[in-house]
């Protein structure tokens, strides 16, 4: 696979500062039962890293200690951990709310039968891949099968309250373009979502997140080896919007990788760029440090990629920023 981040260290970027801490974001590992395209993780089903108990059993007292709002699950397929439902249970119990990044298929997991209905009983927000509500499309970019179980995922959620007005219980739908492009207006697809998905499936969801591609591992990895690497960059820059750095993930977000180490953003930690400046002398950040440092304030660290986040409407774990 290409390296994308000796291409992407040299920016102009503008300077970036925290803002107040609400959000932890943790990848729990990143083995998964798929391997999509789009994939900024590169994650698998051959992927052996995952978060060990001593780094887990770190995160309760740190959601506490910072005030978190949100602790954000991420992988890899991140219920595939075996101490996720614990997790969960204790941010719950800490009165955190928790997001669930699924991948729907993982419901349908040997071993998964009732992960549905955790999710459910705790009141987790999932947010769900479903790049396209074209199943020929889904299935190019995700693996043969996918839409389809994707779809009987997406009732299992559905009948547990999922979707449905007054339940409480949220769920969104993620939407990454099929190539080098940037996505289409968001308010504008999730009503084409909501159309085909109910008309076609009859299936409900609350909103759609639509997500800027990467530049950066196996997307990032493809476009060098197609030489369009140079062209997708150019498209970001070309289209960045200052307006959306008011509202880019990293400056309210930590992202913590499987071992621990502390990233700016989950772009970030998949390029090997650890947050700078935290501790005296340069050592290297762990999750441990944010049982007493405050992030308020400190420098961000950009490069290339940046771009990706504020180009067009702009794009976030949240969706589009406009």
């Amino acid at each position: 696979m290409h390296a994308t981040l000796p291409l992407l260290v040299e920016t102009n970027f503008p300077l970036l500062q925290r803002q107040p801490f609400t959000t932890l974001q943790v990848n729990l590992g990143y083995r998964c039962n798929q391997s999509c395209l789009h994939c900024h993780v590169n994650a698998g089903p051959t992927r052996t890293e995952m978060m060990d108990v001593k780094t887990l059993a770190l995160i309760p007292g740190v959601l506490k200690a910072q005030g978190v709002e949100t602790l954000d699950l991420t992988g890899g397929a991140p219920e595939l951990h075996g101490g996720f439902r614990t997790l969960v249970r204790q941010a719950r119990g800490l009165g955190v709310r928790v997001i669930d990044r699924c991948n729907l298929t993982v419901l349908l997991e040997p071993g998964q039968e009732d992960l549905a209905e955790f999710l459910a009983a705790e009141q987790v927000q999932v947010v769900a891949s479903l790049p396209c509500y074209s199943g020929e499309n889904v299935d190019r970019q995700r693996g043969q099968g996918v839409f389809d179980k994707s779809i009987a995922a997406l009732h299992r959620l559905n009948a547990l309250g999922y979707g449905r007005e007054g339940s409480g219980l949220m769920l969104s739908l993620v939407y990454n373009p099929q190539g080098p492009v940037l996505p289409p207006n968001q308010e504008k697809l999730e009503a084409e979502y909501k159309q085909v998905l109910g008309q076609q499936f009859g299936i409900m969801f609350n909103q759609l997140f639509t997500l800027t591609n990467m530049p950066i591992q196996r997307f990032g990895s493809m476009l060098v080896s197609k030489g369009q690497f140079k062209h997708y960059m150019n498209l970001l820059k070309a289209n960045h919007h200052p307006e959306n750095l008011d509202q880019v993930m990293c400056r309210s977000h930590v992202s913590v990788d499987w071992r621990g180490h502390l990233y700016d953003c989950d772009f970030n930690q998949q390029l090997g760029l650890p947050v700078q400046g935290w501790n005296p002398g340069g050592a290297s950040t762990h999750l441990r440090d944010l049982l007493r440092i405050d992030p308020d304030g400190l420098v961000i660290q950009v490069a290339d990629h940046c771009f990706g986040c504020t180009a067009g409407h702009g794009s976030s774990c949240g969706g589009s920023l406009q």
